[in-house]
């Protein structure tokens, strides 16, 4: 059971989501889906190199590789880390009530669990900004990779934002609360509009239009 997440195989990680057991839970598979959309924008960049026709492009996809690449590896970190931050909230809970320390204890890791899923959430946000760039440079062949990259991403800072409100939630510091809230609000406000503007406008452009009808 010590085995980092990140090194299970699909199925064993998939196996260890659905299992009763605190962690992983909604927040890795957060992270993981996230990192799996930053993948292919790294996909569509690996194959935009050596392509004749994207050679303008050349120097700005490598520099968006490596952007991607440290957004993916980050989100992978943070399936371990949200995981992590759980324990502090169990050992609080586990406190006995009627300890003086018990109340702050929780407040406190209750707090430190919104850290996890709200830095996927900034994570999620640069990835969406790197497919949007990518969608113009890539080959044509690989922009529906981009556009399910979007969908993915999307929907993993969704999912991360989801984990952070369940934690704020149970806060008694309400302007802490809300000051996370806030935060949380403003990057779905932008992001989620921006990824579903590009996922649309690619499918749209590889045919998806007659869905409309």
């Amino acid at each position: 059971m010590g085995d980092r997440f990140t090194e299970l195989s699909c199925e064993e990680f998939s196996d260890r989501l659905a299992a009763r057991e605190s962690a992983p839970g909604g927040g890795g598979a957060a992270a993981l889906v996230g990192a799996l959309g930053t993948a292919l924008c790294s996909m569509a960049g690996a194959f935009a190199q050596g392509n004749p026709r994207c050679a303008e492009h050349e120097a700005d996809v490598a520099a968006l590789m490596e952007e991607a690449e440290d957004v993916r590896y980050r989100l992978l970190e943070l399936v371990e880390e949200d995981a992590d931050g759980f324990g502090p909230v169990l050992a609080a809970w586990r406190m006995p009530k009627d300890d003086p320390a018990r109340a702050g204890a929780i407040e406190s890791a209750v707090e430190g669990a919104c850290m996890a899923p709200l830095a996927m959430m900034g994570e999620c946000c640069r990835a969406i900004v790197l497919l949007e760039r990518m969608g113009t440079m890539c080959s044509g062949q690989l922009i529906s990779d981009v556009a399910c990259g979007a969908l993915l991403v999307r929907a993993a800072l969704e999912c991360a934002s989801v984990n952070v409100y369940v934690n704020t939630s149970s806060l008694k510091d309400r302007y802490v609360a809300e000051r996370i809230e806030g935060s949380v609000s403003e990057l779905l406000d932008e992001y989620v509009p921006r990824a579903e503007r590009l996922a649309l406008s690619i499918t749209d452009r590889i045919g998806g239009s007659v869905r409309h009808g």
